[in-house]
């Protein structure tokens, strides 16, 4: 099967982000995955990225296939501006080594934010200080750069804490000028979710849309549905769906998507590989 193409990758992609300036407003990018662009006053904001095949060569000989679907939209030490990269959980392709380390090597001064119980695996995997990443809890924030990222509890299947009371398991709610954006990281939706995100009065929720189906043998995540519901509670300006489109055996049609945002009048965008879209 042919891989789906980006709208624009490589240098079409820098080039865009390049030229992107706004005194107003900021713009965000699909990379594939969980993985989100923003570019805002001049800063640059990486959620989740995922830009290798690691997953599909560490699996290519077993009963469990990750199979690519889509094209890699840019090599991940292209990416040589980055101010926050952020890392949800200990998942590969949300803490993927042959992504993270060359985006921290292009990069000297960004800053990395993870959640603080995943301190020694992060450290471990991506063989950087103990001390370099910026662990967070639900509820802690820190600031860089103007832009505030606050941590969200995240159910991956289950709302996990180690031994101290922290969360494995993460959201983030990103926080710049007159505007908020959330990204779930991966997560089912858990008995006060919406409670937690609507006083932050989201511009856009980044909700993952692949589902919870056990015969994956993976952690599940919102559906079509839940998503377009999620959001429609939480009273989000518009929601951009991820998670799909990557691996053949744990994806979903982003036009069952669309059709339960339709159906619940929830604001909504669904970005191609490498597209941006602008927000005042």
């Amino acid at each position: 099967m042919a891989l789906i193409r980006p709208k624009q990758k490589d240098e079409t992609l820098l080039n865009d982000i390049r030229a992107f300036t706004s005194e107003t407003g900021f713009k965000v990018w699909w990379l594939g995955q969980s993985g989100f662009l923003i570019k805002w006053q001049g800063k640059h904001l990486l959620f989740d990225p995922y830009l290798s095949d690691s997953l599909s060569v560490k699996y290519r000989h077993t009963d469990k296939p990750h199979v690519r679907m889509s094209e890699i939209v840019i090599p991940p030490e292209k990416l040589d501006f980055i101010d926050i990269v952020t890392s949800s959980h200990n998942h590969t392709d949300h803490l993927d080594a042959e992504t993270l380390m060359p985006v921290l090597k292009a990069n000297p001064g960004i800053r990395f934010i993870i959640p603080e119980a995943n301190r020694d695996f992060v450290a471990d995997r991506l063989k950087c200080p103990i001390d370099f990443p910026i662990g967070l809890n639900d509820g802690l924030s820190c600031e860089h750069h103007g832009f505030t990222i606050t941590g969200i509890p995240a159910a991956h299947n289950n709302l996990e804490r180690n031994e101290k009371g922290e969360c494995r398991f993460m959201g983030f709610v990103a926080r710049f000028g007159d505007f908020a954006v959330y990204h779930s990281g991966d997560t089912l939706w858990f008995d006060g979710l919406e409670a937690i995100l609507r006083p932050f009065q989201v511009d856009i929720a980044f909700l993952p849309i692949n589902g919870n189906k056990p015969e994956r043998r993976v952690a599940g995540n919102l559906n079509p549905d839940e998503a377009a519901r999620l959001g429609k509670v939480i009273g989000a300006k518009c929601v951009i769906p991820h998670h799909y489109h990557m691996f053949e055996f744990n994806t979903e049609d982003p036009g069952n998507f669309i059709a339960a945002c339709e159906n619940y009048s929830t604001p909504y965008r669904v970005l191609e590989l490498g597209e941006g879209w602008n927000r005042n």
